[in-house]
């Protein structure tokens, strides 16, 4: 029998996206400037899966996640279900230990591996498939600059200039 996978399109300010969910949570989670692309590689990340659009099943999860692209620190609690190896999820888990606002760099976590060469981490955010929820745009080059992102660098400046804009907001609120 082969895995249920439902997905969804969204709408937000930062343009449109695709959600996918298992029943253990959020398997994808991307920016989708082409629709067909998107489901496209979706299909070949999950072999064998069954694939069903749900609109109607997945519109308050659509809601949830524009709010998160408006505010990407709101999205502490969402189920996930990233699949990769278990070197990515070690990476990926290390993103997500990353303070909202706060931004760290390729050989930073590297290092925190006990890897002096940081390409395997550089090639496992590569290939993270939750935007934000798992927020490989808080790595950085080593210089401060802002490095390559898989959905584009503009839309990683405004996610890093939304969570220091909110994080202000929140130091000023206390």
């Amino acid at each position: 029998m082969s895995e249920q996978i439902s997905y969804a399109w969204g709408e937000s300010s930062l343009g449109e996206f695709i959600v996918a969910t298992s029943p253990t949570g959020i398997v994808a989670f991307e920016f989708a400037d082409k629709r067909a692309a998107a489901l496209d590689t979706l299909m070949q990340r999950l072999p064998g899966a069954t694939m069903k659009e749900d609109q109607d099943a997945l519109a308050d999860l659509i809601e949830t996640l524009s709010n998160v692209i408006d505010h990407p620190q709101s999205g502490a609690g969402i189920p996930l279900d990233p699949r990769g190896s278990n070197y990515e999820r070690q990476v990926w888990q290390m993103l997500r230990d990353i303070p909202a606002g706060e931004t760290t760099n390729y050989g930073t976590l590297a290092a925190k591996l006990g890897r002096k060469d940081a390409r395997d981490v550089t090639a496992a955010i590569a290939a993270n498939g939750i935007a934000i929820l798992i927020p490989c745009h808080r790595v950085i080059k080593k210089d401060g600059s802002t490095s390559g992102y898989r959905w584009g660098y503009r839309r990683k400046r405004a996610l890093l200039e939304r969570e220091k804009a909110d994080a202000i907001l929140h130091f000023v609120v206390r």
